[in-house]
């Protein structure tokens, strides 16, 4: 019987009691993997010792999967990110975003597996964008409420060694409605969003500027901690995260996937 134990204040599961190596996994387990998803934001399943082949099984309990329009897969398995670490000045993923939100239909959820990780160190942390939204005045609630960021992939394609010129570029609400719980979240990030469209620059930047401060107060995150086998499953479309390079030349290996916004997708979109 699956049991799911709060381990955050602001967001933040564990699911205990779910075998995700089981073919197939059954759909009271899968519909439950859900309604945590939908009720802590995060969920932290430990001692998942998982195939490239069982995570992809995973992740497709959630919907379809996602291949990174930027960085490259795991040999064989187009969907899987490699998350490696190379040295801070390789950082791909040491700020506040989340998962592709330069594409035109940014992930709804974000698989990562855990490999091989630091015994200290290389924690990400992830903040709950459905209290950071509640936590803006009302006045502000209303200026940004029709707003539209303008998000690139350029620094991500840079890293990956790509033309800037040719990353992908999209357009999403700073508000998003998620299509499943009716919360309002920001949607908005200092990596990827670059600035408000139909406003001016000075006006763009002062906004996003507040968002970005808004959007990771300390109250409103939860930090991991990684165990070897860990399974951490997050929804993009409320939660950003942080991944922290402070463990030397210490190896940080896990596999990452990501799954396609779901069937309400038009919905997935209103302010």
């Amino acid at each position: 019987m699956i049991k799911v134990k709060r381990i955050g204040a602001a967001l933040g599961a564990e699911i205990r009691g779910l075998d995700l190596s089981a073919d197939p996994v059954s759909k009271d387990d899968a519909t439950a993997l859900i309604e945590a998803l939908h009720d802590h934001q995060v969920v932290v399943i430990r001692g998942s010792i998982l195939t490239p082949d069982d995570l992809i099984r995973c992740g497709e309990l959630l919907g379809e999967l996602k291949v990174h329009p930027v960085f490259p897969h795991l040999e064989g398995y187009p969907p899987i990110v490699v998350i490696e670490y190379h040295g801070k000045q390789y950082a791909v993923n040491e700020h506040w975003h989340s998962d592709v939100m330069f594409s035109p239909t940014p992930p709804a959820y974000t698989l990562l597996h855990a490999l091989e990780v630091p015994a200290v160190g290389g924690d990400t942390q992830l903040s709950n964008q459905y209290l950071a939204y509640d936590g803006l005045s009302d006045a502000l609630k209303s200026i940004i409420a029709e707003l539209n960021g303008i998000n690139t992939g350029a620094g991500a394609a840079r890293l990956a060694g790509k033309n800037a010129a040719d990353a992908p570029e999209a357009f999403h609400p700073v508000v998003r409605t998620h299509p499943d719980t009716g919360r309002k979240s920001l949607f908005a990030c200092r990596a990827f969003t670059t600035q408000l469209d139909g406003c001016s620059e000075e006006d763009s930047r002062s906004i996003l500027e507040t968002l970005f401060a808004e959007s990771c107060r300390y109250e409103y995150t939860w930090r991991h901690q990684w165990q070897n086998n860990d399974l951490v499953i997050w929804d993009n479309r409320c939660v950003l995260h942080y991944a922290i390079h402070d463990h030397g030349d210490k190896t940080r290996l896990l596999h990452r996937c990501t799954v396609a916004s779901n069937a309400h997708a038009e919905q997935d979109w209103t302010c």
